[in-house]
């Protein structure tokens, strides 16, 4: 119940693009199938499905190639953390002072694709933001390149590393190029490399 009217909404917001399986490999190790989860969690399928039409919890992250919808495993935390799917919005957007970034920050969430994050909350979706501006910011500052400068930069690398999955090949079509990891993590490394590595002494 309610599957096709989910499947629908996702590609709305995603766009109809192919999954390979590679893409479908990849979904199916980090992410749960939404009927088999709920079967586990012991809740009514076509209910929770009801609740995400809502706009009371998050759209699937991924449809599988065999049209399965693929949802964080934790897909219930922070509606538990709430206590209850008619107060997350509040709980969730109050972790932001500002109430229009609160908002903005809520409707993201919904719309499932908050993937790039291996455990989704407002305290780690804030997380990744000031790392991902620090590092795209780093080059800017007036002692880069040097030691000092590469190690914080690496620690931040790093951090955001273990915030964030590899991504597949479908995200980088339904958002419409490279990914924060493609951008933040893997060409920082490969542009400033860590001091004593073999690129960096050119050994």
């Amino acid at each position: 119940m309610y599957e096709q009217e989910v499947a629908d909404r996702f590609r709305r917001i995603n766009g109809d693009h192919p999954m390979t399986p590679a893409d479908d490999a990849y979904v199916t190790a980090q992410f749960a199938v939404l009927d088999e989860l709920c079967a586990t969690e012991g809740r009514d399928l076509g209910t929770v499905r009801l609740t995400m039409l809502a706009g009371l919890l998050p759209l699937p992250g991924y449809l599988r190639s065999d049209g399965a919808q693929m949802v964080p495993r934790d897909l219930f935390a922070l509606t538990e953390r709430a206590g209850g799917p008619e107060r997350l919005e509040a709980w969730f957007t109050a972790h932001w002072a500002d109430r229009a970034t609160g908002r903005r920050e809520w409707e993201a969430y919904l719309s499932g694709q908050y993937v790039c994050l291996h455990e989704v909350s407002p305290a780690t979706i804030r997380r990744k933001e000031r790392l991902t501006a620090a590092i795209t910011a780093a080059p800017s500052a007036p002692d880069a390149g040097s030691a000092g400068w590469t190690a914080r930069l690496h620690a931040l690398i790093d951090e955001l590393d273990t915030l964030e999955p590899a991504f597949t090949g479908y995200d980088r079509l339904r958002f419409g190029g490279p990914t924060s990891r493609d951008v933040c993590i893997d060409a920082m490394r490969a542009r400033y490399p860590r001091a004593g590595s073999a690129i960096a002494t050119g050994a």
